[in-house]
C-alpha cells in the first residue's frame, strides 16, 4: 500500500480484510513520514518504508529490490500523491493499481487530487461523481480503468459535501477490487 496521507483507504482495507483474510498487506510505502497512515501501519505492526523526497528515483530503485524479494504481487496506490518512476512502474506493470476520487477519465492529470478534483466536479455542474480504479502507467490517471462508482451529488452545495459521498464509496469499491483479484476474477501483470 503506498499512502501520503491520513489513511482512510488503508484502514478499510485493514478492517474488510480482518474479516476476509485472503490478502495480507505486506508493507506501507509513503513520501511522507508524518502522514496520519503510518500511525495505522504502527498499530497493525505493518512495517513501512519511507522514500526520501531527496532521492526519489534512488528510494525507488531501493524499493524495487524490496519488493520483488517479497513476492509481492499487487501494489495498490491510496492516496500517494506521486507520480511514480518510469522504471519502477515497468518493473510491476499491470500489478500497480490507484483509486481518483472521480470518474476517469474527467478530472484527472496533475494537480487533480483531493478537494482539487471535487473543486472542479462542482464547478462542472456534474449531477454525479465517483470514484475510479485503474492500472497505473506512466503518467497520472491514464491507466485502464478496473471498476467505477458513481454517486448522486445534486444536493451537494460543497467540495467537502462531494468528497465525503465519494470517500464512502472509495471505502467500499477498493476493497472489493483487492478481492476480486485476489480470487482471480480480475486478472493482473502474470496472474
Amino acid at each position: 500500500m503506498f499512502v501520503s496521507g491520513r489513511g482512510s483507504n488503508l484502514k478499510s482495507i485493514l478492517d474488510y480484510f480482518k474479516i476476509n483474510n485472503n490478502v495480507e498487506i505486506k508493507l506501507i510505502v509513503t513520501d511522507n513520514p508524518l502522514c496520519k497512515a503510518l500511525d495505522i501501519a504502527r498499530q497493525y505492526n505493518i512495517p513501512f518504508y519511507c522514500i526520501d523526497k531527496n532521492k526519489f528515483e534512488q528510494g525507488f530503485d531501493n524499493l524495487s529490490r524490496i519488493l520483488k524479494e517479497e513476492n509481492i504481487e499487487l501494489i495498490v496506490l491510496a492516496g500517494f500523491l506521486k507520480l511514480l518512476p518510469s522504471f519502477f512502474v515497468n518493473n510491476f506493470r499491470q500489478r500497480i493499481i490507484n483509486i481518483h476520487p472521480a470518474l476517469l477519465p474527467a478530472y484527472g492529470g496533475k494537480g487533480m487530487y483531493g478537494l482539487n478534483v471535487h473543486k472542479a466536479v462542482l464547478g462542472s455542474g456534474d449531477k454525479e461523481s465517483g470514484a475510479t480504479i485503474h492500472f497505473v502507467d506512466e503518467t497520472y490517471d491514464t491507466g485502464n480503468i478496473i471498476a467505477q462508482e458513481t454517486v448522486e451529488i445534486t444536493d451537494c452545495k460543497t467540495p467537502e459535501e462531494i468528497a465525503e459521498r465519494v470517500l464512502k464509496i472509495e471505502h467500499q469499491l477498493l476493497p472489493k477490487v483487492i478481492n476480486d483479484i485476489a480470487d482471480g476474477k480480475i486478472k493482473i501483470g502474470n496472474k
